[in-house]
């Protein structure tokens, strides 16, 4: 990716006020549905993930899977059996993981990554609302990698297979960290995807992080690349807050498209500094302070959801969307997006945005 001229952006110090957009293109919203996941548990006192006032048409796709015959129980009813080492082990074997931790919600360290094996067809994780994962500010929590020979080699066309199927639901993330310098290792601090597909549905994500200089590194929470056929990265009824990452706090990916509904992404930081590609005498990085995307053809769709309170140390304290070639587009409807500040670009209040034609924004409240 590479910064247009100075003068197609505008600068943090010229920031606009709030501005409420219904329809920038010429385009026909699809009506509100009331179809939606399964209600979302949590945890005694805790509030839910998500948007409580997000109403988003939830495709079936996108929504929470049944696990009322598990392939795998955690625990046998008490904390003492929900351990990291039960659940790297039921990761490797997939298929549908469920917990038995007791009646009060449990945090379960991990002591190492849980990763899924390639020869899953798909990994189903669901907390029940009660589980937290935490990687004790100490490493990532779930890595998934199809082109990753340590997990098994499928095909030469690992970027593009249609498995493993990664699902988590129900569940918490908390203090993953992704502390490698190089892109795999430096990435998804909770949860790192390459190939397959990843579905994201009433989880929550708190206080992860990852290498905090780059230029392609991203993803304080969720790193995603190349996802089977280029269908889209499903982030439904769930929260990112206080992530960290050279790039995109929350969410970063790389030709990767995402629908992200009914969801809250609030104060996340990009913290790098240099942008992409580094500025001379800079490791580069800082932008997309809840969301970065970059490549070619790819979609961002966010409905029905909330990211404020965001920061990016360069463009995009929101979101930071740049397609190459010009084809991708961003769409953004029935949300808000608040107090989000770029520190050096953006060319809509808390969006760099660099695709086709401009944004399709529907009853969108920027505010900066």
């Amino acid at each position: 990716m590479h910064l247009p001229t100075s003068a197609s952006v505008i600068p943090a110090a010229a920031a606009a006020g709030a501005i409420l957009l219904a329809g920038a293109t010429a385009v026909t919203a699809p009506a509100a549905a009331s179809a939606a996941p399964a209600a979302r548990p949590a945890a005694a006192g805790a509030p839910r993930p998500g948007n409580p006032d997000g109403h988003a048409y939830v495709p079936p796709a996108a929504r929470a899977v049944s696990t009322p015959d598990p392939t795998t129980v955690i625990g046998r009813g008490t904390p003492a059996g929900c351990t990291s080492q039960a659940v790297v082990a039921a990761v490797a074997s997939g298929g549908v993981i469920t917990f038995s931790c007791g009646p009060k919600p449990v945090t379960i360290t991990m002591t190492s990554t849980a990763k899924v094996v390639n020869t899953s067809r798909y990994v189903i994780l669901n907390g029940g609302g009660k589980v937290t994962l935490s990687g004790a500010g100490q490493r990532r929590i779930l890595y998934l990698n199809a082109c990753d020979k340590l997990q098994v080699w499928i095909t030469n066309h690992c970027y593009d297979q249609a498995t493993p199927r990664l699902t988590v639901e129900n569940i918490a993330f908390t203090d993953g960290n992704a502390t490698g310098k190089d892109i795999t290792g430096g990435s998804g601090g909770a949860i790192y995807a390459q190939g397959g597909q990843l579905k994201v549905v009433n989880s929550q994500f708190t206080g992860n992080r990852c290498y905090p200089e780059g230029p392609d590194l991203g993803g304080g929470a969720i790193r995603a690349l190349m996802q089977y056929q280029n269908r889209p990265v499903y982030v439904v009824n769930s929260t990112f807050t206080g992530g960290v990452c050279s790039n995109g706090g929350a969410l970063s990916s790389i030709q990767v498209s995402w629908i992200v509904l009914d969801s809250v992404l609030s104060h996340n930081s990009a913290i790098g500094w240099g942008a992409n590609p580094a500025q001379k005498g800079t490791e580069g990085g800082g932008s997309g302070g809840a969301i970065y995307n970059d490549g070619d053809a790819y979609t961002l769709t966010v409905a029905g959801s909330i990211i404020s309170d965001n920061s990016a140390r360069e463009g995009g304290g929101a979101i930071f969307f740049v397609s190459n070639n010009r084809t991708g587009t961003l769409r953004i409807q029935h949300s808000t997006l608040a107090a989000d500040p770029s520190g050096v670009f953006h060319n809509y209040p808390g969006i760099f945005y660099l695709g086709h034609g401009q944004p399709v924004l529907i009853d969108a409240k920027l505010e900066s």
